[in-house]
């Protein structure tokens, strides 16, 4: 049998012994594809998994990541979505192709690589043809990679979900994957965005990517800034990034009748918040687990169209991916990705 070469950990925690092992390269059958890796992106969520297992029955030697792009080399006899030569990104939840989500109300559905299933840091995986999509045929591997995970999320949540209109007035919390994905979308849908950092010299980038209004935390209550700068309408849409309870702040700050989009989890997973402003202004507060696989090809289709170009803040090599999660960690501009 062939072997490949992968990341992997034998146990979960804050300091890991991730090191480059080696695999098997399992025959090609059925419906299965044989893709060769060539970028992975990183995710916070990566980082949670590494740390703490987030309660996954994770299998060891585990290998982390869910975000990948890479080329077909070899497909099943029964394969009917690919050719060799095609090139493909991952899916992040493999098992929810349209529609409602699988699972129950007892046990929702966290079925998703780089956690519940393998990862996708090693050089070949071979796996169902049901688990990628076509890459966009306008972005390198790197840039696509980052569309799974981050970029979907932002799009389920303002496209998908949010049914954004032109003239929307969007607010994005910070400048990591998925705020700098949501600053995009809205723009290229005509929408009107404001963004927050604690940073002037990455809020000077996010204006040069096209965002309408800059908010510095640092220079006084943002939500106030907010409401001076829109007459104290608001935000139609509120991508709600840190978690917590910051979750308070985005029912201030969103319009009435507006949307709260939940997606991050940086300041804890028990989220919280005033009733009246819930009660008052009656927002929608949609929690937000990346999206399905249609959405997806959907984004592929628009990233095609608009020309969008994901933000890779800086790239590694394969060898790199310590250094990777460090920068990771630091808070980028954008993505962090791996290139093989």
């Amino acid at each position: 049998m062939q072997t490949t070469r992968q990341w992997q950990t034998e146990a979960i925690g804050p300091e890991g012994d991730l090191k480059i092992g080696e695999a098997g390269i399992p025959e090609v059958s059925g419906t299965m594809v044989r893709v060769r890796t060539q970028a992975v992106s990183l995710n916070f969520r990566d980082r949670l998994v590494l740390e703490s297992g987030m309660g996954l029955p994770l299998q060891f030697p585990f290998v982390p990541a869910s975000d990948m792009a890479g080329v077909v080399e070899a497909v099943g006899p029964d394969v009917t979505r690919f050719k060799p030569g095609d090139r493909v990104i991952s899916t992040f939840s493999p098992d929810w192709i349209e529609g409602r989500g699988p699972g129950t109300a007892r046990t929702p559905h966290y079925q998703t690589r780089g956690g519940f299933y393998p990862g996708v840091l090693s050089e070949h995986t071979v796996l169902s043809e049901q688990w990628f999509t076509l890459a966009p045929a306008t972005l390198d591997a790197a840039e696509a990679s980052t569309l799974p995970c981050a970029g979907l999320t932002a799009w389920f949540a303002l496209i998908e979900c949010g049914r954004l209109k032109a003239g929307d007035q969007v607010l994005v919390q910070g400048t990591g994957g998925v705020a700098l994905f949501g600053l995009q979308i809205a723009k290229a849908h005509g929408a009107e965005v404001f963004i927050t950092s604690g940073s002037t010299e990455k809020l000077e980038r996010a204006s040069a990517l096209g965002a309408d209004h800059l908010i510095n935390r640092h220079e006084g209550d943002w939500v106030e800034q907010l409401y001076h700068l829109t007459g104290d309408y608001g935000a139609d849409h509120v991508l709600e990034i840190v978690g917590g309870p910051h979750l308070g702040e985005a029912l201030k700050a969103v319009a009435v009748n507006g949307r709260i989009s939940v997606i991050g989890v940086f300041e804890g997973f028990d989220v919280s918040g005033p009733a009246a402003p819930l009660l008052l202004k009656a927002p929608i507060v949609q929690g937000i687990s990346v999206g399905h696989r249609r959405a997806l090809e959907d984004l592929v289709r628009a990233v095609d169209r608009t020309g969008l170009k994901p933000v890779i803040d800086k790239r590694y090599a394969f060898e790199e991916l310590p250094q990777a999660f460090d920068h990771l960690y630091r808070g980028p501009f954008g993505k962090v990705v791996i290139e093989f």
